[in-house]
């Protein structure tokens, strides 16, 4: 029953005791991952800040996406996105971030890029000196028009996040010294 919730209902009974913050980094959601989890009343507790990088300069300026990283694999890929959650994670100085990055058509698809190709990434921050710090990723295709690409891509983005929360959460309690 629990997977049927609101991702972004479920975030916040995760994070709203306000120990953790969230930072968010959107291109191709323009907004729509801060948007969803502000729909759910005292995401202030938790939720610190949103950046939207649409272009490759942004990315830079504001995340600190590397160039190399841009010119070799383009703003949809694993290595940007990655990049961009731990940008946002660490220029919020926040304890998880989500990134999205990918193409939401109707043009712009290429065989090896297809529209409606989303990039997520989730950074999180563990303690200092516990070297559990980590960005992970995750690739899927969605089907539908550029506003149910946009729509679904910040969906699934809640949902990424939360399990990688939950996981997090479940590593702790079954370990409660590491």
């Amino acid at each position: 029953m629990e997977d049927a919730s609101d991702p972004a209902e479920r975030l916040n009974a995760l994070l709203a005791d306000g120990d953790e913050t969230l930072a968010t980094a959107e291109s191709l959601t323009g907004g729509l991952v801060g948007s969803r989890v502000t729909d759910v009343p005292g995401a202030s507790a938790y939720f610190d800040r949103g950046f939207v990088t649409y272009t490759y300069d942004a990315k830079r300026e504001l995340l600190g996406v590397s160039r190399e990283s841009l010119d070799a694999h383009g703003a949809v890929s694993e290595p940007v996105v990655r990049e961009m959650a731990a940008g946002a994670r660490d220029r919020a100085d926040a304890d998880w971030a989500v990134a999205t990055t990918g193409i939401a058509g109707p043009t712009g698809g290429t065989d090896e890029k297809p529209v409606g190709l989303v990039h997520f990434g989730v950074a999180h921050a563990a303690p200092w000196g516990s070297q559990e710090s980590f960005v992970r990723t995750e690739r899927v295709v969605l089907d539908g028009d550029r506003d149910a690409v946009k729509r679904g891509a910040a969906e699934r983005a809640l949902e990424v996040l939360v399990r990688t929360i939950e996981d997090v959460d479940a590593e702790s309690v079954a370990d409660p010294d590491g």
